[in-house]
């Protein structure tokens, strides 16, 4: 990745409750940053009250840096299965849902990643992430810890953005990880596809062998092509659906599933639930933050009834 001089505030985007109960804020990372950076994410909110969010597999890496109260996440499609507390947390990707739930007061910083660029900042096998969540102190050591520290006691978004900038610029820099060229070419070629591509067609275009373009995949991805590929075609399905208006038949068929029963069970296996479900618990969200969608463009998130009384 380029090198990013030292910065200004980022300039950045912002909605907002006009009580001002909670605000959501995003930002572009700098152009050197880019496309590995896919964006910067800021959220503040005192409700009053507990929220239960359902977060979907969203081919992203996250980043996450809570900056007051944690935010508690299970793992699967068991709502009620034992939750761990995250002031700090690093998400591979996911091939299942999750849910995240806090007391009503929550303030932190989300960056999104491509999972090749999280391969060189974390400089760790991403087969190690995938499906799981951890403290970023495991793969950073005192740096994650260091940077917490920092936009924490940094005051206003676009500083807090730009501290972003710098710092993983610098990780950039002294982490001994380099991506794959042919591993960027494929990863974009697949996501392009919408996860239609088949294995062999995505090595032969990308002059690979399948067993190496597989091994690159599980090191610098996380998932095989294969696996990845169900995850990109299931977020657009995911936007198909949401749009309202097509059939469900049409929309397996444009996405690439054998049938309306096929893309029924990916559902399942990702969302915990069957479309026509998704679809009622997604129109029922309340309006504010609980409707915005952490990666832009992209259908990533459910709010659920009810949420927790922890602290």
């Amino acid at each position: 990745m380029a090198t990013v001089p030292p910065l200004l505030p980022r300039p950045f985007t912002r909605d907002a409750c006009p009580h001002g109960s909670w605000e959501v804020v995003r930002a572009l990372p700098h152009p050197g940053l880019r496309p590995g950076v896919r964006g910067y994410r800021g959220y503040r909110m005192d409700l009053g009250h507990g929220r239960r969010r359902l977060e979907l597999p969203d081919a992203c890496v996250s980043l996450v840096f809570n900056l007051d109260a944690p935010v508690w996440v299970t793992l699967g499609t068991q709502p009620d299965a034992p939750a761990r507390p995250y002031s700090l947390l690093v998400s591979g990707l996911q091939t299942r849902p999750t849910f995240g739930e806090h007391a009503g007061r929550v303030e932190g910083v989300e960056v999104l990643l491509a999972p090749w660029a999280a391969f060189v900042f974390l400089a760790h096998p991403m087969g190690d992430l995938a499906d799981r969540m951890a403290d970023p102190v495991e793969f950073l050591g005192a740096e994650a810890g260091w940077l917490a520290e920092g936009l924490y006691e940094t005051d206003g978004w676009g500083p807090r953005f730009a501290l972003l900038d710098i710092t993983l610029r610098s990780w950039a820099e002294s982490s001994g990880a380099r991506t794959s060229e042919p591993l960027r070419r494929a990863w974009g070629e697949l996501a392009g596809s919408g996860g239609v591509l088949p294995v062999a067609e995505l090595a032969r275009r990308t002059g690979r062998g399948r067993r190496s373009l597989e091994y690159l995949f599980r090191e610098q991805i996380g998932l095989t092509p294969k696996t990845a590929a169900r995850v990109l075609r299931f977020q657009r399905a995911l936007r198909l659906v949401n749009h309202g208006g097509r059939p469900l038949a049409d929309v397996a068929t444009t996405c690439g599933f054998s049938d309306q029963a096929h893309m029924n069970r990916e559902f399942k296996a990702m969302t915990g639930r069957p479309p026509r479900q998704f679809l009622s618990e997604r129109g029922a969200a309340p309006p504010g933050p609980a409707g915005i969608d952490r990666v832009t463009g992209q259908v990533t998130s459910v709010v659920l009834p009810g949420g927790i009384s922890r602290s």
